[in-house]
């Protein structure tokens, strides 16, 4: 957004300095980003061409006695047509920085003769693209004097970077309002008069697409004569990079930047019939003021008269309608615009322009029709003719939103001690009605400030108004014991995940949170909850429920590029439903191919082994162990989500609810959907399930105690039904004596017809750590019978013979 300091202080009264203002500016949030203080043009001075010779060796060049001014005349040659004697023009002495052709003055010799400075153009001041020949002053132009102040060249230019929430600082106007308010002058009266109209506005408006257009306001002036803006209008467009066009154009443009209310002006003679805003049709296209059709899609709002589309609705003008030199009758059009469908508009069409930059920010409402009536007067004062009556439809008028203020927000949120009266004061001065006592605050939003929605967005404005530089600096607060933590413990065991797998030698990947919607629903997703509203990809439009599509997508493009052996993981989100809790921390992973812990490919003592479904349950302990999930007590039951196999997929669980993690190879069906081939196994651990760990007293290690007697292994076979898990003789084992056995660990499985139909043999050998003395034969006899017993009661099985 950019503006010059005169045209500021139109509806500002200050005395401050530019310096003062560039520096409020950026305090209260509207930084700015560049000034251009005209420096440039200060060393240009009025001066009159004396006399003007032939040059003696060139047809085209004259020699020039210039008065600058201070009584001593200086030669210049000049090939400008109207170089004459008696021309007042703009002149640059040697050492002057020349702007427009970006070149610094010195004295030569042109074709025999000296110059000494030069006489300038418009363009090499910058002033236009003219350079046809030098600036031809009044002769009453007083000689010796800066050009630039005595043009009105050196208004200061101010350029502010605005956030997308500050639709109101988009006009000069809302500027000079929050300057006001920060205590640096007084915003003048900024009512617009209504200019009484003769007649009803000849061209009646429909409009089809309530939620794309809430209000439409249109005039006719006729009557009017089009040509260039004044001198005055040219300049203030010209210093903030805009191309005077014509008055009408123009004026649309100044009312743009001034009040933040964007206009259209159509050709009336053009336009056929009544107006009508729609949706486009399918196969629609128009010629906009940019010479370049653009193809339209039913999304989009359009005005067409009943010929077609004039105008891209919020985002440009058409070019069959526009203003001319030959417009004697023009119609007026300021109108609201569903933000969100200018912007995809906009997005879609790759316009950019001053209208989509306000409308997709918010536009004021009720500055429609202020802005139209502001448009009919300058129209009148600068291209004369007769205004009708206003048409208005659609506009319901504004209902002010009101918000319960609890001042005492401002401290919390702030650590600023802002009294409930200074509170409501900076309000008011920002054009909010602040009511009630004590306190609360009941505060009504103004119009032009649709990003304020809670009370937090009004300790915002508190906050920059009374100054962020009054917040006083403090360091952070020291941690009472050493070694205080600082990470929560979701982080510390994101953390630890991500090193456990990378040590498993897996390769971390990240990969979309956005998910194609079939995708999804193979995964237990498709909530539309979930369902993206402006996806940037079709193939993106849902909200990942798993971590694996993306991670066998990954694995996929890599074996399509040779690298058919990989192992990926991620640590990221992933979402059950639209809810806080249904967003969860999963620690998940891929192997694909021989991707085993052990090694991948082939090798000259034998290929590695396909990854399956023990590699998949290995990692996932990894992460569980890392995370500090009980692994002594974790269950580890057959058959996981839909999307594994079947029979060689599991779910590890705490308990018969809590679910920790599930496991697997993925099922040839879920593989064919994802265009994926295998053999491929993957994991995900539900981070966020696992039990927080019990408060200790102490973050001290707990003393080492080892044991002074030899440990024994003792081996048993039992033999139990097929159903039987291997991990249930385990437990039962482990519980016979819990502080003499140290572990116990399943080396061998055997089925066979000896053993009798659905059977099967596991042998398990027992690790025995005696504590207080060696044990006798006796001693260990009886704990072999407790294991037998405690195994035969829990898993039905017996000691094979």
């Amino acid at each position: 957004m950019k503006f010059t300091l005169s045209w500021l202080k139109e509806h500002l009264e200050t005395d401050a300095t530019l310096d003062e203002i560039v520096e409020k500016l950026t305090m209260i949030g509207l930084e700015v980003e560049e000034v251009d203080d005209k420096a440039s043009l200060k060393p240009f001075v009025i001066a009159r061409v004396l006399t003007a010779e032939q040059h003696p060796d060139a047809d085209r060049l004259r020699v020039l006695s210039v008065d600058t001014g201070d009584g001593k005349p200086v030669q210049v040659v000049c090939g400008a047509p109207n170089a004459r004697a008696g021309l007042v023009g703009a002149f640059a002495a040697p050492g002057t920085y020349v702007p427009g052709i970006d070149v610094t003055l010195s004295v030569g010799k042109i074709r025999g003769v000296e110059s000494h400075g030069m006489m300038c153009s418009e363009r090499e001041l910058q002033m236009s693209d003219e350079h046809d020949g030098i600036i031809d002053l009044a002769e009453d132009a007083p000689i010796g004097t800066s050009f630039a102040s005595w043009a009105k060249l050196d208004d200061p230019v101010i350029e502010i970077g605005l956030t997308p929430n500050r639709p109101d600082a988009t006009g000069v106007y809302g500027i000079a309002r929050d300057l006001a308010a920060a205590g640096l002058g007084t915003l003048k009266d900024g009512t617009i008069a209504p200019v009484t109209g003769s007649g009803p506005c000849p061209v009646d408006v429909t409009i089809e697409a309530p939620e794309l257009c809430p209000g439409f306001g249109l005039r006719l002036v006729s009557g009017v004569k089009n040509g260039p803006s004044p001198k005055w209008l040219q300049q203030r467009l010209t210093a903030i990079g805009l191309r005077p066009i014509n008055a009408l154009v123009d004026i649309t443009n100044y009312v743009t930047f001034d009040r933040g209310r964007p206009l259209h002006v159509f050709d009336a003679a053009k336009v056929n019939g009544n107006l009508t805003i729609r949706r486009a049709r399918d196969g629609e296209t128009v010629l906009a003021l940019d010479e370049r059709e653009y193809a339209l899609t039913p999304e989009m709002c359009v005005i067409a008269d009943e010929k077609g589309v004039e105008s891209i609705a919020g985002v440009m003008g058409g070019e069959h309608s526009g203003c001319d030199e030959n417009t004697t009758d023009v119609l007026i059009e300021s109108a609201l615009w569903d933000a969100m469908n200018v912007a995809r508009t906009g997005r879609a069409l790759g316009i950019i322009t001053d209208a989509r930059y306000r409308f997709e920010r918010g536009a004021d409402p009720e500055m429609m029709v202020p802005g139209l009536e502001l448009a009919t007067r300058l129209v009148m004062e600068l291209c004369g003719g007769t205004p009708s009556e206003n048409r208005v439809v659609g506009y319901q008028g504004y209902a002010p939103r009101s918000i319960s203020f609890p001042v005492s927000e401002v401290k919390r949120l702030t650590g600023l001690e802002v009294s409930a009266e200074e509170s409501a004061a900076i309000l008011g001065r920002l054009g909010f009605a602040a009511t009630g006592g004590g306190a609360v605050l009941d505060v009504s939003v103004p119009s032009w400030r649709p990003d304020i929605d809670g009370k937090a967005d009004l300790v915002e404005e508190v906050m920059r108004i009374h100054g962020v530089n009054e917040i006083a600096p403090e360091p952070l607060a020291s941690h009472g014991a050493v070694n205080g933590q600082i990470l929560t413990v979701l982080q510390n065991r994101t953390r630890v995940a991500r090193r456990a797998l990378a040590v498993r030698g897996m390769l971390e990947a990240v990969t979309w949170t956005f998910i194609d919607e079939k995708q999804a629903k193979l995964f237990g997703g498709g909530d539309p909850k979930l369902k993206l509203s402006n996806p940037i990809a079709a193939s993106m439009s849902d909200m990942r429920p798993s971590l694996l599509p993306g991670l066998v997508s990954a694995a996929q493009r890599n074996a399509a590029r040779g690298i058919a052996d990989v192992a990926l993981f991620e640590v990221s989100s992933t979402y059950e439903n639209d809810s806080y809790e249904g967003q969860r921390r999963v620690a998940g992973g891929i192997r694909r191919g021989t991707a085993r812990l052990d090694g991948a490919g082939r090798h000259w003592s034998g290929n590695s082994k396909p990854v399956d479904v023990f590699d998949a349950k290995a990692d996932a302990i990894a992460v569980l162990e890392a995370a500090g999930a009980p692994v002594d007590k974790l269950q580890v039951v057959a058959g996981g989500p839909e999307w594994y196999h079947p029979g060689r997929s599991g779910t590890i669980r705490l308990g018969p609810k809590i679910v920790l993690a599930s496991f697997g190879e993925l099922h040839p069906r879920t593989l064919e959907a994802l265009d994926a081939d295998g053999p491929v196994c993957g994991f995900e651990v539900y981070i966020d399930a696992i039990p927080e760990p019990k408060a200790k007293p102490t973050r001290t290690k707990p003393r080492l105690d080892l044991s002074p007697f030899q440990l024994v292994r003792r081996d048993f076979a039992f033999v139990v039904d097929r159903t039987v898990e291997a991990a249930s003789i385990e437990r039962a084992a482990a519980a016979a004596d819990k502080k003499l056995i140290a572990g116990v660990r399943v080396f061998d499985i055997f089925e066979g017809a000896a053993l009798g139909e659905g059977r099967k043999s596991v042998a398990i050998e027992v690790a025995i750590q005696p504590r207080e003395k060696t044990l006798t034969d006796e001693d260990f006899e009886v704990l072999a019978s407790r294991v037998v017993e405690n195994v035969g009661k829990q898993t039905g099985g017996v000691l094979r013979g």
